[in-house]
């Protein structure tokens, strides 16, 4: 893992969570889009050298529905940037961590993406990302 690559934060409405953050950061969402294998709507917005997704269910089935559902809008998962995810995997599988996607599938922002399950990262869902070549 080579940095956090950024901070996805769960929201129930994305339009009016892009305005606050707008509003925070002084500058608008530099991309959206939807995942609808995922279910979910995106939004990124930089600040410095850190990124911020903001995250929106398209159904109610979304693993972020059902996130929102169990604790409300708030921090979702961390992102790290990986060079190679497929090794990376196998590398966290070796030393006792459940990965919830043992194939990478393909993610927001140009990413492909891997999933740890929080029960064995102290509560955090932790996301593996690499950039798609």
């Amino acid at each position: 893992m080579r940095k956090i690559e950024h901070i996805g934060i769960a929201v129930k409405n994305l339009e009016e969570s892009n305005l606050l953050f707008e509003k925070l950061f002084g500058a608008p969402a530099y991309k959206m889009e939807e995942v609808e294998s995922e279910g979910v709507k995106t939004s990124f917005f930089m600040n410095g050298p850190n990124k911020i997704e903001l995250l929106e269910a398209t159904n109610a089935d979304s693993p972020i529905a059902k996130f929102l559902e169990k604790k409300g809008e708030g921090i979702h998962h961390i992102a790290f940037d990986v060079e190679d995810i497929v090794a990376e995997i196998k590398r966290l599988q070796t030393s006792g961590f459940t990965v919830l996607n043992e194939v990478p599938k393909k993610g927001a922002d140009n990413k492909l993406v891997a999933f740890l399950h929080p029960k064995g990262t102290n509560g955090v869902l932790i996301e593996l990302c690499q950039e798609i070549k």
